[in-house]
């Protein structure tokens, strides 16, 4: 059963869906509000635990999330829109991609992956779901932030190494360890990606070491429409760490679409 997503949103026009990383919450997309306003209408869900949002009772689940989107876009009324992710947010995408392939009409990809958890990644997520739930935040701090930025935003930028500790302090523990559990189910999504025949937008990190350059490359092989950007100087979180080069590659993509 789907719930209903606390959101933000701003501008008008064609629709987009951002939907954040793990273990943030749509907070991380303000710089996307405020950029993207002035060409596209932008939604932000805060995803199911995070932010705003209820954790509700389901099994840990990404199609869950990806079917509290699609209850989020007939309250809005929107049959389809311009869907983007970053990270788990890129997970939940491929997911709706593929429960609702009808609803996307063009698709943004950040620093994800479209492979399935090996065996070793798995059980380190159980492991991280079991203490997020014993210790809430700690475990996070302590074990995922060091890996969400890159090498320069940690070394030249202070103040957005500590907006991402704060966003991730502010994580809940049980919706913490429902999300690690539902990634760490997630199938192989590439067959999705080479069904999907619109256009899409893969970016990543030039210093992501959760999902490296070479797995951006991997989506875009498998994507029969897709473009590849590179951020340099920036880490996972690209819409975080490098906003307005993240932001702009977004608007040429959208322009792109109108022509």
């Amino acid at each position: 059963m789907s719930i209903d997503l606390a959101f933000r949103e701003a501008g008008s026009g064609q629709p987009l869906v951002l939907l954040h990383a793990f273990p943030l919450s749509s907070a991380m997309w303000l710089a996307q509000r405020e950029g993207l306003s002035g060409v596209c209408r932008v939604i932000t869900p805060d995803q199911r635990g995070f932010g705003g949002s209820e954790l509700g009772t389901e099994e840990p689940s990404l199609d869950a999330c990806a079917d509290d989107v699609a209850a989020l876009l007939d309250r809005l009324n929107l049959d389809q829109v311009v869907l983007g992710g970053l990270s788990m947010g890129g997970y939940v995408a491929m997911s709706f991609l593929r429960r609702h392939p009808s609803r996307v009409s063009a698709l943004i990809l950040a620093d994800t992956k479209a492979t399935a958890d090996p065996e070793p990644a798995r059980v380190n997520r159980e492991r991280i779901a079991a203490a997020a739930t014993e210790e809430g935040s700690t475990v996070l701090v302590d074990d995922v932030l060091p890996s969400l930025l890159g090498t320069t935003t940690v070394a030249e930028r202070p103040a957005v190494a500590g907006r991402v500790r704060g966003l991730v302090q502010a994580a809940p523990g049980a919706a913490a360890a429902w999300a690690q559990r539902a990634m760490a189910a997630r199938p192989d999504s590439l067959d999705t990606l080479r069904g999907f025949t619109a256009p899409a937008l893969v970016i990543v990190g030039e210093e992501d070491v959760l999902s490296p350059v070479s797995d951006a490359q991997v989506m875009v092989k498998a994507l029969p429409a897709a473009t590849l950007s590179v951020m340099p100087k920036a880490g996972h979180l690209t819409a975080v760490e490098t906003p307005e080069a993240f932001t702009e590659q977004v608007t040429g993509f959208l322009a792109g679409l109108r022509n």
